[in-house]
């Protein structure tokens, strides 16, 4: 298999986790929160450490060798990585303040008696929300496809990590559909729908970036990454995990990340 084709499947593999939410939102009699927020913290664990142990690291001295010195390397990387976290910000701003794309929905929301005026307004929610979930799944369609272009086993990492985020934000489209329409194709439908931004944003990095990747950009490219990570890891997944309620679950989950991660990159040396 084509490097390029494998990252592209990778990154379809981690979108394609909304409807493993949605699915679990059908099928689930009460939601999950500890598990959720264990699971986030540990997507953010995984995605922190790769992004200043392997992707930055490893971009900061490829650009040193080849600018001829380990100062500009340096610089380059540093430039790139707050570069990719502008990029994740500003992709951020497309999505209005009051319709949060990580709103905490629950399973329990899909029983008891609503007004049609509520019912429209959670229908309008979930459609919402899946659009701002597929605005957020671009830049991680882009860090899962240039992850893997860069080493298999970090592209498989990252894509795990993406895909179980995804989970929850699964069930964030899923049920206020599921509630306003009384359909699971539609509500399943908007939620994988959502989750397809994800191949679609590796898509197009392999469209506009590829054909103009240079070694120095290539390496910058990792930075960018890694900066996109950083971001969607502090901005999303960890005041999320939060909200869930079980704080100190989070960040166990965010060490065990870390752990695994760290375990792995040893196992792959």
């Amino acid at each position: 298999m084509s490097p390029v084709l494998y990252a592209l499947l990778l990154s379809l593999f981690a979108g394609c986790a909304t409807g493993i939410g949605s699915a679990i939102a059908f099928f689930a009699r009460k939601t999950n929160t500890r598990f959720l927020s264990f699971a986030l913290g540990l997507s953010a664990g995984v995605m922190i450490y790769v992004s200043f142990m392997e992707l930055l690291y490893e971009a900061r001295l490829s650009l040193g060798e080849l600018a001829g010195s380990p100062t500009k390397g340096h610089i380059l990387a540093a430039a790139a990585f707050f570069g990719g976290m502008l990029l994740a910000g500003i992709i951020d701003k497309f999505v209005p303040d009051a319709e949060n794309p990580h709103e905490l929905h629950s399973i329990e929301e899909m029983g008891g008696a609503h007004t049609t005026a509520h019912i429209h307004s959670l229908k309008r929610m979930g459609i919402v929300t899946a659009l701002a979930i597929a605005i957020h799944n671009f830049p991680e369609g882009i860090a899962t496809f240039i992850s893997a272009l860069e080493s298999p086993q970090i592209g498989i990492a990252v894509a795990l990590a993406v895909a179980i985020h995804n989970i929850p934000e699964g069930v964030a489209v899923s049920v206020p559909i599921y509630f306003s329409t009384g359909s699971h194709k539609k509500a399943f439908w908007y939620s994988f729908a959502s989750g397809l931004a994800e191949p679609l944003g590796a898509l197009l990095a392999y469209l506009l970036l590829t054909p103009f990747l240079t070694p120095m950009l290539m390496e910058c490219t990792f930075a960018v990454v890694a900066g996109i990570m950083i971001y969607i890891s502090l901005d999303e997944l960890l005041p999320v995990a939060h909200q869930y309620g079980h704080n100190h679950l989070g960040i166990y989950g965010l060490i065990a990340g870390m752990a695994i991660m760290a375990f792995s990159l040893i196992l792959l040396a």
